[in-house]
């Protein structure tokens, strides 16, 4: 009897040690690493802590603390963060952007004190429904895996046509095209027909509808190593043409929340720049990319 209670606790202390191991490895949603609110994951070529999940001012904050694991990593100005949950549209915001509207708060707005260390808040919002956010992701629209970007075109006053769902395993295509010159004076189609109407600098917001099977899109993130980011071009640096574009972005990224079985996400993006470039020439590309995901559920 000795014996036999040695060996069971033997192996109850081997179980023990297995799950705490385990536990500290990080899991993949559609082949984001995933890891709870307050924890650390590598991912871009930084080491990311994103830690205290909060609602101020119909806004999501949350605070990041970030050091570089390679020399080869994203540069800050190329990260967004978006909120993961069942939302019926997306919200993101560059890492470094984010807080700009927000004076208020008495928040030390994410910033990059030198090359390799990113430190304060990122806010994203605004967002009303509290109750439907379950996380908050970071992905780079520069971060591509090899070999996977198919691009459409669209142009005023058409947009994309749909797609056929096997360039990608998902569909894409407009709901909605609106057209604006860089004094924000609005475009008609009619404008096709004026060889002057494109003159100058302008931007373009698209709104797009993005679907699929939530299966069939598992299977194909763990063939490429990660979710899809659909992003727009071409576009420019921060402020840009039109706060409108600061706040829709050129890209977002494909991470539905885990337990739906579909695909659905509505999103609008923007085009800006030459009027021309940005309204008759633009496109849209669905990219496989790399990201990671922080949930409150763990």
């Amino acid at each position: 009897m000795a014996v036999r209670a040695l060996i069971a606790a033997v192996m109850a202390g081997l179980l023990v040690v297995t799950a705490g191991c385990a536990s500290d490895q990080p899991g993949r949603t559609y082949e984001a690493s995933t890891a709870a609110i307050g924890d650390s994951l590598e991912i871009l070529g930084w080491n990311l802590k994103v830690s205290d999940l909060r609602f101020d001012s119909e806004h999501v904050l949350v605070d990041v603390e970030g050091s570089a694991s390679g020399e080869g990593h994203a540069k800050p100005e190329d990260i967004r963060f978006g909120l993961y949950g069942a939302l019926a549209h997306p919200l993101e915001a560059d890492a470094l952007h984010g807080c700009d509207d927000l004076a208020n708060l008495g928040i030390r707005p994410l910033s990059a004190p030198a090359p390799d260390k990113l430190s304060g808040t990122v806010c994203l919002g605004p967002f009303r429904d509290q109750s439907q956010v379950r996380g908050v992701y970071v992905y780079s629209p520069r971060e591509r895996i090899a070999g996977t970007t198919v691009a459409y075109p669209a142009a005023f006053p058409i947009g994309v046509l749909p797609t056929n769902v096997n360039d990608t395993g998902v569909t894409v295509r407009s709901s909605s095209v609106d057209a604006f010159s860089a004094d924000g004076g609005q475009l008609s189609p009619a404008a096709m027909g004026d060889p002057s109407a494109f003159n100058g600098k302008g931007y373009m917001l698209l709104g797009l509808e993005i679907d699929g099977a939530a299966k069939r899109y598992a299977e194909d993130s763990t063939k490429r190593g990660g979710p899809l980011m659909v992003v727009a071009g071409p576009t420019l640096p921060p402020p840009g043409l039109s706060h409108a574009c600061s706040v829709y972005g050129s890209s977002v990224l494909i991470l539905p929340e885990a337990s739906r079985e579909a695909v659905n996400v509505r999103a609008s993006l923007c085009t800006q720049g030459e009027m021309n470039a940005a309204l008759l020439y633009a496109s849209v590309s669905v990219i496989g990319t790399h990201a990671a995901l922080w949930t409150t559920h763990g």
